[in-house]
């Protein structure tokens, strides 16, 4: 038989947790992610190939990676920054 505090606790319903913020959704319509290729670290381009997740590139842009980046130019601000000894 279970003590009295016990059977309570048993008894009483299991709480739900609601999130109460929605996901950021990244924007990728803006263009400038189709027009350049950007500097990133090569395990979150595969991360983001295998997840679907946006990543952050070296100048700050945030997208998903689908396209061949080779047949691109390199963001500008990527190779500024790198030169500058930025890193990711």
């Amino acid at each position: 038989m279970l003590p009295p505090a016990a059977a309570t606790l048993l008894a009483m319903p299991a709480e739900t947790i609601t999130p109460v913020q929605a996901p950021e959704t990244v924007d990728t319509d803006s263009g400038d992610h189709d027009r350049f290729a950007h500097y990133c670290k090569k395990a979150d381009i595969v991360r983001a190939h295998v997840t679907g997740e946006a990543i952050t590139a070296l100048c700050g842009k945030k997208w998903v990676p689908t396209r061949d980046p080779s047949r691109y130019p390199i963001c500008p601000t990527c190779v500024e920054r790198k030169a500058a000894g930025w890193s990711l």
